[in-house]
């Protein structure tokens, strides 16, 4: 199957992108069908041959997202944009983390429920109340009156 796809040129930290068609499981930066424009992606300047694309498309050619999408920015064609990106599976190790996370999350809620039961409806339960021994008094020590023996 033939397929409109960006080709990578130009510098390392200046890209720019060639966009050809070519067989879809062949590798881009090697020989193309046809070379139907370019794209830089710091000026955003899109120059291809529409009519040329319209021609391919027309003939059962397929697009990757990326390719879709700028076309229909830049109103070469018209449609609704694709997906860039396939979603990816999950992280084992995260997932088991959040897991084990909302697992104790729901641990402590559940005891917090209990807890505020047990404090709302409290249930008498006989208690055993310490016996307070008698505080031992101090022994009364006659206390001398000075003044009362003095008035005898």
């Amino acid at each position: 199957m033939l397929t409109i796809k960006l080709a990578k040129v130009g510098k390392k930290n200046k890209k720019m992108f060639r966009i050809v068609i070519s067989e879809k499981a062949r590798d881009p930066y090697g020989r193309a069908l046809e070379i139907l424009g370019s794209y830089d992606p710091y000026t955003k300047n899109l120059k291809v041959k529409g009519d040329r694309v319209k021609y391919w498309i027309s003939k059962g050619s397929g697009m990757t997202p990326s390719v879709n999408n700028l076309f229909i920015e830049n109103k070469v064609i018209e449609g609704p944009k694709k997906k860039n990106s396939k979603p990816g599976k999950p992280n084992k190790r995260k997932t088991q983390k959040t897991e084990k996370a909302k697992q104790k999350e729901q641990e402590k809620k559940q005891q917090e429920e209990e807890d505020k039961k047990v404090n709302e409806n409290p249930v008498e339960t006989p208690t055993e109340t310490p016996t307070e021994a008698p505080a031992e008094t101090p022994a009364e020590t006659p206390v001398e009156n000075s003044t009362e023996e003095k008035a005898e």
